[in-house]
């Protein structure tokens, strides 16, 4: 058995959830491994992240987002309001501003000391529910999903843009 590993970059734009459809990147990995038949796993490394399969949209919403997209977006808020006040959530709590306050790099973390900044209980909470993951099927060294099938990285947290990471496993033979 071969596994092959790759890292891609990517970024979020902050403000709100950033959505980016990764499936030719993934696609691009699965045909430079040489990799005939096996699975491929998309992981987030990321606690505010996730990975999701979903139908491609052709629809686009004011901000570039696909309707699909929106729609998630607006369900998760209805169970997992945005974190826009301290207090709203249990997390983060006083400990945890104690020791990101204590960090070499805690001015990007808290800009000017704003504890504000950390607020993103929610970001946290919805990319647990949809999960850090997903497993794809390999065949003849080919993507197995349909002509619809889309891979989706999520970037939950609204309090900056960053340059984020996801990993694509490929194993098989």
């Amino acid at each position: 058995m071969t596994v092959y590993k790759e890292t891609i970059s990517l970024q979020s734009h902050g403000q709100r959830p950033t959505f980016i459809d990764i499936t030719t990147q993934v696609k691009e990995t699965i045909a430079k491994s040489n990799i005939r038949n096996g699975i491929c796993t998309v992981i987030s490394p990321h606690t505010t992240c996730a990975v999701f399969f979903e139908e491609f949209v052709h629809d686009r919403d004011k901000n570039g987002d696909e309707f699909l997209q929106t729609d998630l977006n607006n369900v998760l808020k209805k169970i997992i309001p945005d974190n826009t006040a301290q207090g709203q959530y249990n997390y983060p709590g006083e400990k945890h501003y104690q020791e990101v306050e204590s960090w070499p790099e805690a001015e990007f973390y808290l800009p000017g000391g704003d504890r504000d900044a950390l607020l993103n209980c929610d970001a946290h909470l919805k990319a647990t529910l949809i999960g850090s993951s997903q497993i794809f099927d390999v065949e003849e060294g080919t993507l197995g999903v349909g002509t619809t099938g889309y891979i989706y990285f999520v970037d939950f947290d609204r309090a900056r843009q960053r340059t984020r990471k996801c990993k694509i496993i490929i194993m098989g033979e």
